[in-house]
């Protein structure tokens, strides 16, 4: 007789069994995922299964096994009841009606739905040319080749939004036949027919289906994007480069040709005018913006450090169309649509995924209005004197000429810059391996609590509380690291940087503290006591979003290139070095969503480019988040995370850096590998808390191995120790010098 639990058994073995062919077809996985906003990762996650597993049902390439099928198939049951397949003929919903931001005025009142009526006639389609069936290399041109349209199935195209369905952007380039062509993602090719840029920008509003959806539901969609070559400048009359005047203005000039066409036509640009990159708009139909950004190749709009490569600065003027629009179409899709710089695009993406504002209808009158958000920065706050840098407004008159502002008058939290001698024991080991943390600063963002108000002033010997992000006035310089206690085990802290100065030197008085540097020195069981403070009573983890988007896009650029979460050791370590010969454009967007996380952070505080005079007011100070207290948060966090997994390291293995250059850490090694000096655990995984080798944000890679002797020969070179921690950049130990 078959007990109770037995027969559920059976039965839970039939439901599995049924769950085999109880699956939607590959690109209806993909299209439930995107409907419900999850990622692969966080699919995978919530299985227990890779994040690559999940990519590969979704196009179908292998099958969930149980018992994550049954699993996966739920899944997939709930989300499409959620989310149903839309019918091939259902109109497309409007969307709330949220102000655009790049205008002022009265948010628009929803639209009421018509009675049934007629169908409106279809737009007008945009030309389309076929494309070659090869698609050409990163390096070639062949004009005059012949173009196609990428097929696109049934649920695949049920996922995209129509009123962007053939993607965020474009680049206009002229063939040799002059045919002026819009390559887009996925090999499509559109014929252009405008002779003029208001033609052509009138064309993309009306016929291109450009776009990008909004990040979030109270953002905005994002404008198309245009990137104009060299052939369509030379095709609409524009200059292939900029004088020297027009390029310090940053625009061309007021009487040019084109300006005036522009403004004849009825177009409108904003304050930047025409310059590498220019939005052309007209007025708003209702919630619509009539909105095109150009991106203007030959004029730098690209630059080179962030967008292409150094040392090939004329790879993306040199690059097909095709590949071009398939390498920054993976970026929109992956981040969002650029909108400038890398930097500033980081800083944008931050504003799509916390909008500031949204569209709040009034009960009393039923109109909408703009309401604020409370998880956003929404208004451009008082500063503090000891947040801002040297050229701010609010420092005029305060100190003399030419003086350097010490740790108690200014918030100096930086990333490390530190080096110290070799020990004759470390000078035994014949290699020097240099370790890289993954986008360091995006991980130092992960979780971390910000002030979202304005600041509040602490007077009176304040009680520290760790929970108010802001700047503290105290004194860390009892805080004696030189015999520490780990894990039971006494760390020599005289060997590494103190926690609490970008120098590593130990402070030698009060100073100001972002929250996290105050928050470690109590971590590690010190007493302080503030002298005054500037904190934030609003708090929220404002870049959590910010994050989550920017490790996504990464990891998965780094899995298209060999590069996965379940590779270790050797195995990671091999697939990094190959990394960048196996796609070239997945190359370029690794290096632009690195450039993207560490730039915003940045432009968090940017300063004075010379726009203005000292200490008058510059353009920056007028943005919402511009906001000095959040990026000092971020670099404490940055610094003295780092700090605590060298304690780690020192506890578990007896081992100290030589130098840190601002996430990179140089380790004396008895072999030329990371796997030769890392500690382990007995079982051979890495120490808890310590520095463990893979792809993911915070986690390390190999940046370089030079030999001991080679640091030595520098050292004399120069004249004394300095930090070369970023010098060593080749993982060849023979090679001479780092690049």
């Amino acid at each position: 007789m078959s007990t109770e639990n037995e027969l559920f058994s059976a039965v839970d073995a039939l439901l599995e069994q049924v769950a085999q062919d109880d699956l939607p077809a590959p690109a209806e996985r993909k299209r439930l995922r995107e409907a419900a906003g999850l990622s692969q990762a966080q699919i995978a996650k919530a299985l227990d299964a890779r994040r690559e597993a999940v990519g590969n049902w979704e196009t179908g390439k292998t099958e969930p096994r149980p018992p994550k099928r049954a699993a996966y198939a739920r899944l997939l049951e709930g989300l499409a009841a959620r989310f149903p397949a839309p019918a091939a003929d259902a109109p497309v919903p409007a969307p709330a009606p949220i102000v655009p931001e790049a205008f002022t005025g009265p948010a628009p009142a929803p639209v009421p739905a018509p009675a049934a009526e007629a169908p409106a006639p279809p737009a007008p389609a945009a030309s389309v040319r076929p494309a070659p069936a090869v698609k050409p290399a990163a390096s070639s041109r062949r004009p005059g080749a012949k173009k196609a349209v990428a097929k696109k199935t049934t649920a695949s195209a049920a996922a995209v939004d129509p009123r962007f369905e053939n993607g965020p952007l474009a680049v206009i380039d002229v063939d040799t036949d002059g045919q002026v062509s819009a390559y887009c993602v996925g090999g499509l090719v559109l014929d252009v027919p405008a002779k003029t840029i208001p033609a052509l920008v009138d064309w993309t509003l009306a016929e291109a289906k450009l776009g990008q959806a909004r990040l979030h539901r109270n953002g905005r969609d994002a404008d198309p994007i245009l990137v104009l070559t060299a052939s369509a400048l030379e095709r609409f009359g524009l200059p292939a480069a900029l004088s020297e005047e027009e390029r310090r203005a940053g625009r061309l000039a007021s009487g040019h040709k084109v300006v005036k066409q522009i403004e004849r036509a009825g177009l409108q640009m904003t304050q930047r005018g025409f310059g590498p990159w220019a939005r052309l708009y007209r007025d708003p139909e209702g919630s619509r913006r009539r909105c095109v950004q150009l991106c203007v190749l030959p004029w730098d709009a690209l630059n080179t450090r962030e967008w292409g490569k150094k040392d090939r600065p004329e790879l993306l003027l040199t690059m097909h169309p095709a590949d071009l629009a398939r390498y920054l179409g993976l970026y929109a899709a992956r981040v969002m649509t650029p909108r400038g710089s890398t930097a500033t695009t980081g800083l944008e993406l931050m504003t799509a995924l916390r909008p500031p504002t949204r569209a709040e209808k009034d009960p009393a009158t039923g109109e909408f209005k703009r309401a604020f958000n409370d998880d956003a920065l929404t208004q451009v706050y008082p500063v503090v004197e000891c947040e801002v840098p040297d050229e701010h407004p609010i420092l005029k008159d305060k100190f003399a000429r030419h003086h350097l502002r010490t740790p108690a008058e200014m918030l100096m939290e930086e990333p490390y810059d530190w080096c110290r001698p070799l020990t004759d024991e470390e000078c035994a080991n014949p290699y020097l391996v240099v370790v890289d943390i993954n986008m360091s600063f995006a991980a130092a963002a992960n979780g971390l609590t910000v002030g979202l108000n304005g600041p509040t002033h602490l007077t009176g010997n304040p009680k520290f509380d760790a929970s108010l992000p802001g700047s503290w006035l105290v004194d860390l310089s009892h805080v004696d690291l030189s015999r520490v206690r780990i894990n039971g085990r006494t760390v020599d802290g005289d060997r590494l940087p103190s926690p609490f100065t970008p120098t590593g030197e130990r402070p030698t008085g009060p100073a100001w503290y972002s929250t996290p540097t105050v928050a470690y020195a109590v971590e590690l069981g010190f007493d302080v006591a503030p002298i005054e403070a500037y904190v934030r009573t609003q708090s929220g983890r404002y870049l959590d979003s910010w994050y989550k988007r920017l490790r996504d896009a990464y990891v998965e650029t780094m899995a298209d290139m060999g590069v996965t979460t379940d590779l270790q050791g050797e195995e990671f370590l091999e697939a990094m070095a190959r990394r960048k010969q196996t796609d070239p454009t997945m190359a370029l967007l690794e290096t632009a969503i690195k450039a993207t996380a560490k730039g915003a952070i940045g432009k968090l505080r940017q300063r004075s480019r010379g726009q203005v005079p000292y200490y008058e007011p510059y353009p920056a100070l007028e943005r919402v988040n511009w906001r000095p207290d959040i990026r000092a948060a971020v670099l404490a966090s940055q610094r003295t995370g780092l700090h605590r997994k060298l304690m780690k390291t020192a506890a578990a293995a007896d081992l100290y850096p030589t130098s840190i250059g601002t996430d990179a850490i140089v380790y004396p090694s008895p072999g030329p590998s990371p796997l030769d000096v890392l500690p382990t655990t007995p079982e051979g995984k890495p120490v808890p808390g310590g520095f463990r080798l893979g792809v993911s944000p915070g986690m390390v890679k190999h940046q370089g191995t030079q030999t001991v002797l080679w640091a030595e020969q520098q050292f004399e070179e120069r004249g004394g120790v300095f930090n070369i921690s970023n010098l060593i950049k080749t993982a060849d130990p023979t090679a001479g010098e780092g690049e």
